[in-house]
């Protein structure tokens, strides 16, 4: 099988991309997207991307880990959007289907997406973490030098406690900075530390906002993999009118036999 794939990275998030209008490729298929995300024997990427065509929208957007499972993935989102530009399906808005149902997003030339996220309540709190879902569940610490922390072997411990081996939950490590806040993030289905992650970062500075007992905002987020921002509202029973917004970048293209 010869697929045609477009890989895109936003702070260093990256995805292979397929053009799946023709339902060519079959989603069902989880060795071939294993094989695909594989760093040592495919292209190798954190996630596959397929942009269907939707009766409504704009498109819809299937996002696949490496292990094969589906969830959604906010940096997917934004790539998907750039990459939906690029073929023509979308110009300066977008609005498309996903795992969690309907996101718009707003994107300009130089390829910087803002998504709109959903609102967020049901909010797990303690003081130890915050725990909630941001179109994926994140399990939030807050820690005083993040580059000290082994990521993988931390974010593994809780990943797959008794309480979430079943499911699942991505593990975020937060430190406060002079002017936002600094994240490392262990990613479910990655199942090790990637540069950055959407939904992460969204959930993270959330939490920075639920520490600071603020009402609305915009807080920078530094990640291994550059920078992005999250803005929203504050409400009585969490978050609403969230948009994540960074870069994306084309890598390149090609062709491969599976």
């Amino acid at each position: 099988m010869r697929i045609k794939f477009y890989k895109y990275q936003g702070t260093g998030n990256d995805f292979i991309i397929v053009d799946n209008r023709n339902m060519s490729f079959d989603k069902n298929n989880i060795e071939l997207v294993k094989g695909l995300c594989s760093r040592k024997f495919g292209v190798g990427s954190d996630g596959l991307i397929l942009i269907e065509n939707h009766a409504r929208l704009d498109f819809n957007m299937v996002f696949l880990n490496p292990d094969g499972s589906q969830s959604f993935c906010g940096n997917g989102s934004r790539c998907a959007v750039a990459f939906a530009r690029k073929i023509g399906l979308v110009h300066e808005v977008a609005k498309f289907n996903s795992t969690d149902g309907c996101h718009e997003a707003i994107i300009n030339s130089k390829g910087l997406v803002r998504l709109k996220m959903h609102n967020v309540t049901n909010i797990e709190v303690s003081e130890s973490y915050h725990y909630m879902n941001t179109g994926s569940p994140h399990y939030n610490c807050f820690e005083k030098n993040i580059d000290t922390i082994d990521v993988i072997a931390k974010g593994r411990e809780i990943r797959y406690n008794k309480r979430f081996k079943k499911t699942g939950t991505n593990v975020n490590f937060i430190e406060h900075l002079p002017d936002g806040i600094k994240v490392r993030t262990y990613e479910r289905g990655v199942e090790n530390e990637t540069l950055s992650c959407g939904t992460g970062v969204t959930a993270c500075a959330l939490s920075a906002a639920l520490v600071a007992k603020g009402s609305s905002g915009e807080i920078n987020v530094s990640t291994l993999g550059g920078d992005l921002s999250v803005s929203f509202r504050q409400t009585l029973d969490g978050f609403e009118d969230i948009w994540l917004t960074g870069p994306t970048k084309f890598v390149f293209n090609g062709e491969i036999d599976m």
